[in-house]
This record gives structure tokens, C-alpha cells and sequence, in this order.
């Protein structure tokens, strides 16, 4: 039998798993940007991949922050 405990930790779990769609756009959108700009210019493209994995370490933290949230709030 659920008690009121067991699906209010379900449903923290349920908002975490909404709430990764947003970082998993944000890495999508970083890297479709280096894409971008490596083909409209070569040159660049060690200073494009520098700054993309700085903002992929910042979206990937703010998703591990949330799943903390999700286990310390649960």
C-alpha cells in the first residue's frame, strides 16, 4: 500500500526528471552553436571548443545541483 510519503518521493523524482530536459536542451544548443561556427569558421575552432565545454561543465552542474535537490528535499 502507497502511503503519502512514498508518492510525495515519487513525484520529487518526477519533477527532477522534468526539470534534466532543461540542461540536456542546453548542452544540445551549446554544441549545435560550435557546430555552427567551426563551419563558418575553421580557425576558430579552439577557442569555440574552450568556451563550449566551460558552458557544458556550468548546464551539467546546475543538473547535478537539481538531482541533490531532488534526493535532499525527497
Amino acid at each position: 500500500m502507497l502511503t503519502l510519503l512514498d508518492i510525495s518521493g515519487s513525484l520529487n523524482m518526477v519533477g527532477y526528471g522534468l526539470a534534466a530536459i532543461g540542461p540536456g536542451v542546453g548542452v544540445g544548443l551549446i554544441f549545435a552553436a560550435v557546430i555552427n561556427g567551426t563551419a563558418r569558421q575553421p580557425e576558430a575552432r579552439g577557442a569555440l571548443m574552450g568556451t563550449a565545454w566551460l558552458g557544458f561543465a556550468v548546464v551539467e552542474a546546475l543538473a547535478i545541483i537539481g538531482i541533490a535537490l531532488a534526493f535532499v528535499l525527497g
